[in-house]
């Protein structure tokens, strides 16, 4: 079923379903995207994917559909329109895909039902710069950030302005990609971490890799998105980095 923004509130009946997925077009160019909402959802997840993919990552897929398992809505859309893709500045322009996620949020919270849910952001390489340039536009409205082998150091100045608890998941084997992200977590000024996988690359595609992102995703989520947060979310700037769990 495709929905555009025409339709008031189409949402309302999903939570009476035990799962729902439905496929979206969010204005004002109409990308598409796929929303998935549990019934009794307590939050709602965003995914931004990294450059070269899309809305149909089967890595993002993965973590989406373990997150909706354990009561987290999710939306996975297509940052940029077929024709934007062919520009290959496009997929690095990181105010571009940043504007881009505002007006998805911007469409999510015109949804009553909707509206209502706490909100994180979950960003793929480039896309994780953009989820945090979004979290500095949304400073009231982005509960927690996670970044999976994500390009932090993309968001540039705006990391000193993120105050959303963000979590920064690297693999232990992508070399480079670990010192960015560590420089990017010494500059944000929220509640932080650095999870470092051992002997993870930096698509996860080893064995029992995705699943310990997907762990560390969803603890992270539920500490700052479910109900009774406040009570186990560390006070601001707390640092942890660790090498593996």
């Amino acid at each position: 079923m495709l929905l555009s923004a025409s339709v008031a509130d189409p949402f309302a009946s999903m939570a009476q379903a035990k799962h729902e997925t439905r496929d979206i077009r969010i204005p004002p160019i109409g990308l598409a995207g796929t929303l998935h909402v549990p019934r009794d959802a307590y939050a709602l997840v965003v995914f931004v994917h990294g450059s070269g993919s899309s809305r149909l990552s089967p890595r993002n897929r993965a973590v989406a559909g373990a997150l909706n398992g354990r009561g987290i809505a999710t939306l996975l859309f297509d940052l940029l329109t077929p024709d934007e893709e062919a520009d290959r500045a496009n997929v690095f322009d990181i105010p571009l895909l940043a504007a881009r996620l505002v007006d998805a949020v911007n469409w999510l919270d015109g949804q009553p039902s909707l509206a209502k849910l706490p909100l994180g952001l979950f960003g793929a390489s480039t896309g994780a710069a953009a989820a945090l340039v979004a979290a500095t536009k949304l400073p009231r409205r982005v509960g927690a950030v996670v970044s999976r082998g994500g390009r932090p150091d993309l968001a540039g100045d705006a990391l000193d302005r993120v105050r959303a608890p963000t979590l920064l998941i690297v693999g232990g084997a992508d070399f480079g990609v670990i010192e960015l992200n560590e420089q990017a977590l010494a500059r944000l000024r929220g509640s932080k971490a650095l999870e470092i996988i051992p002997g993870a690359s930096h698509l996860f595609p080893e064995s029992g890799a995705l699943e310990v992102v997907i762990d560390h995703a969803a603890r992270w989520f539920e500490r700052h998105l479910a109900p009774d947060s406040a009570k186990s979310t560390p006070a601001a700037g707390t640092e942890n980095k660790r090498r593996g769990s």
